[in-house]
């Protein structure tokens, strides 16, 4: 089976889009609970799949990228990982330490997005759909398993009809914050670009206000020009889902893979401490310096210095003075005097 496909990323694309074909077939109940008019969303996850998968064998194949994974994954069973992945995928603490502005933005962001693709999948897929046998109450079906029984007029089955909505709120919330905060900040003005920075900005408002229009049509307008704007709403998700792996939007199904990295810093950071061969300063493990030793050796990049020693075997501070050494000729990096300023701020 190795020689059938032209590389290992085609053949983990092929065995991933099959089992989802095999989940749809079963969770459709054999296909009969497809809506043909969600069709389009269908074959845009599919290539967004795609390009998922691409992007991140790309990634992932990188020596530091490859090492993090490689021994993140051993180390996922640890008792602070519910712990970190809460902090990481949930109530992103490490952006409320970079201010209340950016982490509600993350916040209106991140989980209108994830919330959107909770509600559409489902549905797109034929994982669920509703039934309704007696005359004012709906009953949601899961993979075709009966999951609760709401009242047509009740508030869960509101939430159920207006989730969307409620999402696209959020998202155009975060979206707002996000372009405020491009347009007056003035370090965020000099590093961004429209096609990185913007243009995932406008796809998702883009997105947020189309559905909100076709809520619109169907409840003010009595569904004038709702199939209009239904092909318009349909076509820039399936855009925004083929554009959203080479992007900047990639970070948000990329993110699971912090909980990894962060496991990692942790683990190894209480082990044998290393010791600066300048200084004598412990500053990282023993673990994680010989890490960058063997990742730098395998891009065969040697960063050694007259000594005999790798630079990574520095501790930060003699590493800038081993610089200051190359430009100046002086041997600044044997003083063993710290920095004055080494832990300042700003």
């Amino acid at each position: 089976m190795e020689r059938a496909f032209a590389s290992r990323w085609a053949r983990n694309v092929f065995v991933t889009v099959g089992w989802l074909i095999v989940l749809m077939y079963i969770g459709s109940r054999f296909f009969t609970h497809i809506d043909l008019a969600l069709y389009g969303y269908m074959v845009g996850t599919v290539v967004f799949i795609g390009g998922f998968f691409y992007r991140f064998m790309a990634w992932a194949d990188r020596p530091p990228t490859k090492l993090i994974l490689r021994k993140g994954i051993k180390l996922l069973f640890r008792k602070t990982t519910p712990v970190t992945a809460a902090d990481h995928l949930v109530v992103y603490r490490f952006i409320w330490n970079r201010g209340w502005y950016r982490w509600l933005q993350h916040i209106l962001l991140g989980w209108g997005c994830i919330l959107s693709a909770f509600v559409t999948f489902p549905l797109v897929f034929g994982w669920m759909y509703f039934t309704m046998e007696d005359n004012g109450f709906y009953t949601v079906v899961m993979f075709g398993i009966d999951l609760m029984r709401v009242k047509a007029d009740g508030i869960i089955a509101f939430l159920f009809y207006n989730a969307l909505n409620i999402t696209a709120f959020m998202v155009i919330g975060g979206v707002s914050m996000a372009l405020n905060r491009r347009l007056r900040n003035m370090q965020a003005r000099a590093e961004q670009s429209f096609s990185y920075d913007f243009l995932p900005l406008y796809l998702l408002l883009f997105i947020s206000v189309t559905g909100l229009i076709l809520t619109f049509n169907n409840i003010f307008l009595e569904g004038f020009g709702h199939p209009v704007m239904s092909m318009i709403h349909q076509w820039s998700v399936i855009i925004t889902l083929i554009y959203l792996p080479f992007g900047k939007l990639a970070h948000i199904p990329f993110r699971p893979m912090s909980v990894l990295a962060r496991n990692y810093r942790e683990h190894y950071g209480t082990t044998a401490p290393k010791a600066c061969k300048v200084c004598g300063t412990h500053y990282v493990s023993t673990e994680q310096a010989q890490d960058v030793v063997n990742v730098l050796k395998h891009s065969e990049m040697e960063f050694k210095t007259e000594e005999g020693y790798h630079l990574a075997e520095l501790c930060l501070p003699c590493r800038r003075k081993y610089r200051m050494s190359r430009f100046t000729g002086i041997p600044t990096h044997q003083i063993k005097v710290k920095e004055a300023n080494q832990n300042a701020k700003g």
